[in-house]
């Protein structure tokens, strides 16, 4: 959204309520995943430890941290909180009001941020020194992934052995 919002300025309002519509499609189906498995089934879906942290905060503040949930950077996981809302048979109607309202206003704020730096975001994300840095990033983290895999088949060869 911010790479459209910043190339197509002119029409860059029109993006937020695209993207709000389909964040509220697959928060659709994530609720309705949590209301059908219900509260038993969510412990095998989200770690016990994050569902009784989340389980008190929805009880607490109910909209609130639903609110502060649905603005919040994507290292939230976001996911286990709706499931969680759906689990707990949060009242439908408040939950999308609410999560909507919220979407709308996060990605309102990024469309016009990304209308008015968008040109100086697109020149970094063109760069070269970029393309150089994310090819590192990957090569590190696939070299850590294959150590890691590597080391997990070793440990368990020599269990069972």
């Amino acid at each position: 959204m911010i790479v459209l919002a910043s190339k197509y300025g002119g029409i860059f309002w029109i993006f937020p309520p695209l993207v709000t519509a389909g964040s509220l499609v697959g928060a659709a189906l994530t609720y309705w995943v949590g209301h059908s498995a219900g509260g038993a089934g969510l412990t095998r879906l989200v770690s016990p430890s994050h569902l009784e942290r989340m389980k008190k905060r929805l009880e607490k503040s109910g909209a609130g941290a639903l609110a502060a949930a649905a603005v919040m950077p994507p290292p939230f996981p976001l996911t286990p909180f709706v499931l969680t809302c759906g689990a707990l048979d949060f009242d439908r109607w408040r939950f999308f009001l609410v999560f909507g309202v919220m979407r709308l206003i996060r990605f309102g704020t990024e469309a016009v941020l990304a209308r008015h730096y968008g040109d100086r975001v697109l020149q970094v994300l063109q760069s070269d020194q970029l393309h150089r840095a994310v090819l590192v990033l990957v090569l590190v983290v696939c070299a850590g992934t294959i150590a890691s895999a590597l080391l997990l088949w070793r440990r368990m060869r020599l269990q069972a052995a």
